[in-house]
């Protein structure tokens, strides 16, 4: 029999208010939103929220779910995603990548990662690929993995403007494009490029050429860590004037703010206020990534290691810091990224969406529910199925 909640009280944010409303999830899915909505005695369990918001889960586009390779060394390796604090920080959907290394971590540790926190609850997509070029790939192409692989939506980290890139060339970006384009075209996928962007003097330069030189779409590249400074903020304006989307990093360090990164807030508010559109603007946690700290001369002075509760942390910063309203940041971290990387299930609450609720205190500004795919995964602040991994 399937699983039924109702939801009742809730002031919901789907991410736009729709005020003080019910909702109705079965199984898996939301069934309906509405005032007043009852269940027959004895049948589903019936929560009162009693004014709490209720909001999608959050959506985070960027964890290195398998950890990753720390350019201190094999020492400086970062550990793989605990589900638990995926979903203590309302993270109901993850998207898995790798990094620097794609020698030491895998794609196959990767792929095996990310069917194990579907297994604890949580959705969990992954990229295919690397910082490299070459795209390493599970199939031997992209075009394969993403159309072949259930799990596969795209490509990604792939680097450019960093040192640590391969450096790809305008014709090397725009056959990746066009193959992972065609295999999302086939596949009912987005096929999406997530892009790291270094600090690199050419910032978002290879992407503005290969849609000037191709048909590929600008919204076919999902540039990251657009927050590294305000040079990099104001090309990202350009792109997501021009429709692209552009991501900014939640994860940070004292020290890497103080070489010039805006918090990801900032950056909205900064964004926001050069004229860049609140639907092409998102948040990702970076999560188990290693966060350096290079000297000018390319040396790492120092690396600490993304924590994915930063996501939910950078989106009430946004509220209560910089004054963005509840639905505008509420949709950097929920539909927003969803739509750049054509998750169509996710990010929304909406009759026939996937159930993926969480429920924060108004008061305290904490979340204190996550249902993720229809089961309560964290009940009053308490975890309910979700075991640690090793």
């Amino acid at each position: 029999m399937s699983q039924i909640t109702l939801i009742k009280n809730a002031e919901v944010f789907a991410p736009r208010s729709l005020g003080r409303c019910d909702v109705l999830v079965a199984g898996d899915r939301v069934a309906k939103i509405d005032q007043h909505l009852t269940l027959p005695e004895s049948v589903g369990q019936v929560v009162d929220a009693d004014g709490a918001w209720l909001m999608p889960g959050l959506v985070d586009t960027l964890v290195h779910i398998s950890g990753g390779g720390g350019e201190g060394g094999f020492g400086s390796r970062t550990p793989e995603l605990d589900v638990r604090d995926a979903i203590a920080a309302g993270v109901t959907t993850v998207v898995g990548a790798l990094g620097t290394d794609a020698t030491t971590r895998t794609l196959n540790e990767l792929f095996g990662k990310a069917k194990a926190l579907e297994a604890q609850g949580i959705t969990c997509f992954m990229q295919t690929g690397s910082y490299q070029v070459p795209v390493n790939t599970l199939t031997g192409s992209v075009r394969s993995d993403i159309m072949l692989v259930d799990n596969i939506i795209g490509v990604g980290e792939l680097a450019i403007s960093d040192h640590r890139s391969s450096h790809p060339s305008r014709d090397e970006l725009i056959r990746i494009a066009a193959d992972a384009r065609v295999a999302g075209l086939l596949s009912g996928k987005g096929g999406v490029i997530s892009v790291h962007v270094g600090d690199g003097s050419g910032r978002l330069q290879p992407l503005f050429d290969v849609v000037e030189h191709s048909e590929i779409p600008i919204s076919q590249f999902y540039p990251t860590h657009m927050n590294r400074n305000t040079s990099l903020l104001e090309h990202g304006v350009e792109f997501a004037r021009a429709g692209g989307f552009i991501d900014f990093t939640t994860s940070t360090t004292e020290e890497i703010l103080a070489s010039g990164e805006m918090r990801a807030s900032q950056a909205l508010a900064m964004a926001l206020e050069q004229g860049a559109p609140v639907d092409q603007l998102t948040f990702s946690s970076d999560a188990q990534g290693s966060l350096t700290n290079f000297c000018d001369l390319g040396e790492l002075r120092d690396m600490e290691v993304g924590a994915i509760a930063s996501l939910f942390d950078e989106f009430r910063s946004a509220v209560q810091r910089e004054k963005v309203e509840i639905p505008r940041a509420l949709q950097v971290v929920t539909s927003n990224p969803a739509r750049a990387l054509g998750l169509k299930r996710k990010g929304q609450v909406a009759a026939g969406r996937d159930a993926d609720l969480i429920l924060v205190d108004p008061q305290r500004f904490q979340i204190t529910h996550v249902m993720a795919k229809g089961r309560w995964q964290l009940f009053d602040r308490q975890p309910q199925t979700a075991e640690r991994s090793d």
